[in-house]
C-alpha cells in the first residue's frame, strides 16, 4: 500500500468516525432514558414498584414501602401523628403481634435500629426493611411486613398509650437551644406556608392527649396504594420479586372517598428582613441569607442533566473560594457556604450560611456576600473550571467503576428520590457517558453566565438571620443593623478573583528508591507481607470487592504519652497544626488544587499510644497517595499565618461550648472517672489552643513521623503486587529511618475504683442523661472479647425491650464498651439512657435488674440466637469490604494475635453458650465498682 493510498484511507476512517460521533451525541431535547437494570411498574391501584437485581451484598434485599405522606398533610388536631404513625407500625398489625415484628426479624438478623428502621418528613415516611434471602420463607414474611406496613397497623389503644411515652423521648432529645431558636425563627423562613406549622415531631400536648380514632383517620386516609412505592433491590430474580410484589398488594384499595393530597406551597418574600435570635444555651453563632423562594422541577431531559453538570461546578468552584478564606490568619468566619439548593419539596433557593469567628458579623457578612458579588460579576477563572472539571469526571469514573460493585441501599435511596420527587435515575452508565460529552463542551463563559443568573442582586428580597449565644464580649445587631450590614457589604465594589501560579505534580522528582529485603505470602488470608530495605513492613491484601478503591492504613507504637505534661496541648495538636499548615510547598488549598482529578485522601495522626497514618485512593492514584504519605512524613509545612488562622478558629469554636448542658455534664463526667488527671481525655476549651507552640508541635511531629522504622503499612483493595512493588520501594521504602524501638508509655491514668454517683445540674429543659460505667483490669483475649461483645449486644436488645418498649420510658439505650490490651489489660462498660428527669431512677433500677438477670440465670437460647444471626449476617457484608480488612489486620499488628481468627469468626460465634455470657456478666459487671453519673436540669 502506498504511503497516498494510506492518507486516504485514514481520512475516510476518520469521516466515518465523525460521522458517527455526530449521530451517537445526545439530543439536549430528548428525554432521559431510565436506567434498563431497574424496572417500574405501576398497580391498577395505583401502586407505584421499583425492582432491580443486585448482589451486593448477596443473599440480602433491600425493601422500602415509601408513603408520599408525611406531617404537611396532617389536620391541625393531628400535628405529630404521621410521625406517630411511623412508630406505630412497629407495635402490632394485623399478622404480626407488639413483639412478633421485631423478634422474628432479629431471629434472621436484622438489627432493630442498625437496620430496620423508617423515618418521618414533612412530605413523606420512609420504611426500611432488609431482608436475607437464603430462605424464601423469610423473604415472603419481608414482603408480609410491607403490606402489614400499608393497610393492616392495629393501632391497639393500649399500644398508643404505651407509645406516647416513647414519642416524647424522642421530642425530649431534640429540646434545646436549637430547638428553641427555631420556633422563632422557622415561621420567618417558611412564611406563608404551612410548613412552619406541621414539624414532623409535633406538639407535645396532642402528643399526650390526641383520642385513637385522630391518628386512625390520618392512616386511613393517607395510607394508600396510589400514594405508595414499594422498592426491592437485590438478591433476588425481578420476575419473582414482581409475582410478590402483585400477590400482596394489587387487593389493596384507596378510599372510596380519597382526600386530595396538597403540595406544600412557599411563596416568595416580599420584603427585606434582619431577624436576631439568641438562646444563652446555644454555642455558635450563625448568620445565613435566604433569598427567595422558586418553584424547581426535576431533571426530565438530556439538556436539563447538562445543566446540572453547569450547576455543579458552580457550586463546587464557589464553595471552595469560601473555603479559601477560611485559611488567613484572622479568617472572617470559621466556614462559609453559598448554593442554590432544594429548599423543600418542590422549591429551590439561593442561600449563604456562615459560622462566626472572633471577628463577629460584619466581616462574615462583608466576606461571603462579596464573594457572591464577585463571582456573579467576573465568574470564574479557566483554572478554577479545568480542576473542578477534572475532579467531577473523576468522581463520575468512579462510581461508573463500581457499578457492578454498588450498595442495593444506594439504589433503593435512588428510586426513593424518583418516586417522591420524580428525579430522573438514566443510571451510571449514562450519567458517566453524559459527563464525558458535556464536560469538554462546558465553557467558561457557560458557567460565568450561569453564575451571574443565579446569584441575588442587591434589590432581591432576603431574610437575613443571626443565631447564637446572647454574650457580652459578643457583639449582637438588631434586626435593622443586621439587614443594614447585608445591603451595605452588596454594594461594595469587588475586584475579579486572582490565584497564585502552583506546582502541578506534588513532587518534582521521585526520592531514592529503597528495596524490599523479604517476602512471604499467607495464602488463607490472601496476604502478601514484605519487609523494606528501611525497616518499614507492609502488609498487601489485593481484593475483587470494589473496582477502584484502594485503603491504606499504618500503624506504630509511640503517642502522646512519650511526652511530659507540659507538651500535652504541643503533642495532643501536633498533627492538626500540620494539616492546618500543609506539607512541602502546598498549603491545604493547594493540595486541593494539585490533586485535582484524583481520588486520594490521607490522614496521620498520633494517639495517645500510637501513631496511625489512614488512607484511601483510586486504583490509579496509589502513586499520588503515596507520594502525599512521603511528604507527610519528610516535609511538614511550617507556616505561622496558617498556624495562626487554626488557633484562632478553634478559639472561637471552643469559645460558649461550656453553654451547652451536654458539654457540662461530659465534662464532669470525664473528670469524675479520672480524678481530674492532667492528662485525662477533656471538653477542650479555648485556651488550650493558645498553650500550643508552633516550633515544638512541629518538632513532635518530626520525631514521631520523622523516623519510619517500625511503622507497619497495610492496603487493601484493587490493585496488582506487582504494579504496587515499586511504587512501595519508591515512596514506603525511601522513608527516613534509624532504628529505634517502637513503644509506648503507661502514665497511670486509670478510672477511679469503688461506687460513685455524682449529680450535674445544667440546662433549663427537662432532659436528663444517665451514664453507668463499669472499669476494671481483667487480661485480654480475642476470645474473651468476643464474649463480652456478645454480652453487650444481648443487654441491648434487653434494655430496649424492658425501658423503652416496657416501661416507654426512653427513645433508645444503649450498653457499649469492650476489652483493651494496650496501654494495660482492663474493660469498659457503659449503658447511657436520655430520659425525663422524673424517670432516672426507676430507669436505673430496670437497667441493673437486666443486668442482674444474665449474672443469675445467663441469656435464653433465643436471645442469644439473635445476636449469634444478627454477627453472622454483618460478618458475611463485612468480609468483603476492603475497610473490614484494613482495620482487622491492623487489629492484629496492635494487639499482637492471628489475624487469621477472623476466618473462624462464624465458628468462635456458634460456639458461645448462655454460660459465656453469663459468666462474662458476673466477670464484668461488678457492682462494688462503678460509676454513675446523671444530668439534671438545673434547680
Amino acid at each position: 500500500m502506498t504511503v497516498q493510498k494510506l492518507k486516504a484511507l485514514t481520512s475516510f476512517v476518520l469521516l466515518l468516525f465523525l460521522f458517527g460521533s455526530v449521530a451517537a451525541q445526545s439530543k439536549l431535547t430528548d428525554k432521559l432514558p431510565v436506567d434498563p437494570n431497574v424496572k417500574i411498574g405501576k398497580l391498577a391501584n395505583g401502586l407505584t414498584y421499583y425492582i432491580r437485581k443486585n448482589n451486593r451484598p448477596e443473599k440480602k434485599i433491600e425493601l422500602r414501602l415509601v408513603v408520599n405522606a408525611g406531617s404537611i398533610l396532617e389536620d391541625d388536631d393531628q400535628q405529630g401523628l404521621a410521625h406517630f404513625t411511623e412508630h406505630m407500625s412497629f407495635n402490632g398489625s394485623k399478622n404480626f403481634k407488639k413483639n412478633d415484628l421485631v423478634s422474628f426479624l432479629q431471629s434472621i438478623g436484622v438489627e432493630f435500629g442498625a437496620d430496620l428502621n423508617a423515618y418521618t418528613s414533612f412530605d413523606e415516611t420512609v420504611y426500611i426493611l432488609p431482608i436475607p434471602s437464603e430462605k424464601k420463607e423469610n423473604v415472603e414474611k419481608g414482603f408480609q411486613i410491607l403490606e402489614d406496613w400499608a393497610s393492616t397497623v392495629a393501632f391497639e389503644n393500649t399500644e398508643i398509650d404505651k407509645e406516647r411515652g416513647v414519642v416524647l423521648e424522642e421530642s425530649r432529645l431534640g429540646k434545646g437551644a436549637n430547638d428553641r431558636m427555631q420556633k422563632v425563627y422557622l415561621p420567618k423562613i417558611l412564611e406563608g406556608s404551612k410548613y412552619a406549622l406541621r414539624l414532623p415531631i409535633g406538639k407535645d400536648d396532642i402528643l399526650k392527649n390526641f383520642k385513637y380514632d385522630v391518628i386512625k383517620r390520618f392512616y386511613k386516609d393517607w395510607y394508600r396504594p396510589d400514594l405508595m412505592a414499594v422498592i426491592v433491590v437485590g438478591d433476588i430474580d425481578p420476575a419473582e420479586a414482581e409475582k410478590i410484589i402483585k400477590a400482596h398488594f394489587e387487593a389493596l384499595k384507596n378510599p372510596v372517598k380519597e382526600r386530595a393530597r396538597i403540595s406544600g406551597e412557599l411563596p416568595a418574600r416580599t420584603k427585606s428582613e434582619g431577624l436576631v435570635v439568641t438562646d444563652k444555651e446555644a454555642t455558635h453563632h450563625y448568620v445565613q441569607i435566604y433569598y427567595s423562594t422558586t418553584k424547581s422541577k426535576p431533571d426530565l431531559t438530556i439538556g436539563d442533566y447538562r445543566q446540572s453538570i453547569v450547576k455543579g461546578f458552580f457550586t463546587s468552584m464557589l464553595n471552595q473560594r469560601l473555603q479559601e478564606l477560611t485559611q488567613n490568619s484572622n479568617p472572617p468566619f470559621l466556614y462559609g457556604g453559598s448554593s442554590l439548593d432544594d429548599f423543600l419539596r418542590g422549591h429551590e433557593a439561593y442561600t449563604s450560611v456562615a459560622v462566626l469567628g472572633k471577628g463577629g458579623v460584619e466581616p462574615a457578612i462583608n466576606a461571603i456576600v462579596e464573594e457572591n458579588e464577585r463571582a456573579r460579576k467576573f465568574g470564574f477563572t479557566a483554572n478554577e473550571l479545568d480542576r473542578v472539571k477534572k475532579t467531577m469526571l473523576r468522581n463520575m469514573e468512579r462510581g461508573y467503576n463500581e457499578r457492578e460493585k454498588s450498595e442495593s441501599s444506594g439504589y433503593a435511596e435512588e428510586y426513593i428520590h424518583s418516586f417522591l420527587e420524580h428525579e430522573a435515575i438514566p443510571g451510571i452508565e449514562n450519567e458517566y457517558n453524559y459527563y464525558k460529552e458535556f464536560t469538554d463542551g462546558i465553557t467558561l463563559e457557560e458557567v460565568n453566565k450561569y453564575a451571574a443568573s443565579v446569584i441575588p442582586t442587591i434589590d432581591k428580597n432576603k431574610l437575613v438571620l443571626f443565631t447564637g449565644p446572647d454574650k457580652a464580649e459578643f457583639k449582637i445587631p438588631t434586626n435593622q443593623e443586621l439587614l443594614a450590614i447585608t445591603e451595605k457589604a452588596s454594594r461594595t465594589e469587588v475586584k475579579a478573583y486572582e490565584e497564585k501560579t502552583i506546582a502541578t505534580s506534588l513532587m518534582d522528582k521521585a526520592p531514592v528508591a529503597g528495596k524490599i529485603v523479604s517476602e512471604k505470602q499467607n495464602k488463607d488470608l490472601g496476604t502478601t507481607e514484605l519487609t523494606l530495605s528501611n525497616g518499614i513492613n507492609v502488609i498487601l491484601k489485593p481484593t475483587d470487592f470494589k473496582n477502584d478503591q484502594v485503603v491504606m492504613t499504618a500503624t506504630r507504637f509511640g503517642g502522646q504519652f512519650l511526652y511530659d505534661d507540659k507538651d500535652r496541648f504541643n503533642a495532643e495538636y501536633a498533627v492538626t497544626a500540620v494539616t492546618q499548615m500543609g506539607v512541602g510547598s502546598f498549603s491545604p488549598v493547594d493540595l486541593r488544587k494539585v490533586l485535582a482529578g484524583k481520588s486520594v485522601s490521607l490522614a496521620p495522626k498520633i494517639g495517645t499510644i500510637s501513631e496511625t497514618v489512614s488512607g484511601q485512593s483510586g486504583s490509579k492514584d496509589i502513586e499520588s497517595m503515596l507520594q502525599l504519605n512521603y511528604l507527610y512524613f519528610t516535609q511538614p509545612r511550617k507556616d505561622n499565618e496558617l498556624f495562626n488562622s487554626f488557633v484562632s478558629k478553634q478559639q472561637a469554636i471552643y469559645q460558649n461550648v461550656m453553654s451547652d448542658p451536654n458539654a457540662v455534664y461530659q465534662d464532669s463526667l470525664l473528670k469524675t472517672v479520672y480524678k481530674h488527671h492532667a492528662r485525662a481525655p477533656r471538653i477542650p476549651q479555648p485556651e488550650d489552643f493558645g498553650k500550643i507552640n508552633v516550633d515544638r508541635a512541629l518538632e513532635i511531629y518530626k520525631d514521631r513521623f520523622g523516623n519510619a522504622n517500625g511503622f507497619t503499612f497495610i492496603f487493601v483493595g484493587s490493585f496488582d503486587i506487582a504494579t504496587i512493588k515499586p511504587l512501595l520501594e519508591t515512596y514506603l521504602a525511601s522513608l527516613p529511618s534509624s532504628p529505634r524501638t517502637a513503644s509506648f508509655h503507661d502514665i497511670g491514668l486509670r478510672p477511679s475504683k469503688g461506687v460513685i454517683n455524682k449529680k450535674v445540674f445544667k440546662g433549663t429543659e427537662a432532659k436528663s442523661m444517665i451514664n453507668i460505667s463499669f472499669y476494671g483490669e481483667k487480661p485480654y483475649s480475642n476470645d474473651e472479647q468476643l464474649k463480652l461483645q456478645a454480652l453487650i449486644e444481648l443487654l441491648n436488645i434487653k434494655v430496649i425491650e424492658t425501658l423503652r418498649e416496657d416501661m416507654s420510658g426512653v427513645y433508645g439505650a444503649g450498653v457499649y464498651g469492650g476489652l483493651n490490651k494496650n496501654p494495660y489489660n482492663n474493660y469498659s462498660l457503659t449503658i447511657s439512657m436520655p430520659c425525663g428527669p422524673e424517670n432516672v431512677d426507676k430507669l436505673v433500677k430496670a437497667s441493673f435488674d437486666e443486668v442482674q438477670k444474665v449474672k443469675d440465670n445467663g441469656p435464653s437460647e433465643v436471645d442469644l440466637n439473635k445476636v449469634k444471626e444478627t454477627w453472622k449476617k454483618q460478618y458475611e457484608v463485612d468480609i468483603r469490604d476492603n475497610g473490614f480488612w484494613a482495620k482487622k489486620l491492623q487489629a492484629a499488628v496492635e494487639i499482637g494475635s492471628d489475624a487469621g481468627e477472623v476466618l473462624s469468626f462464624e465458628k468462635r460465634v456458634d460456639a458461645l453458650t448462655p454460660k459465656d455470657l453469663k459468666d462474662a456478666a458476673n466477670k464484668y459487671f461488678d457492682m462494688k465498682n462503678y460509676i454513675q453519673v446523671v444530668l439534671y436540669p438545673e434547680k
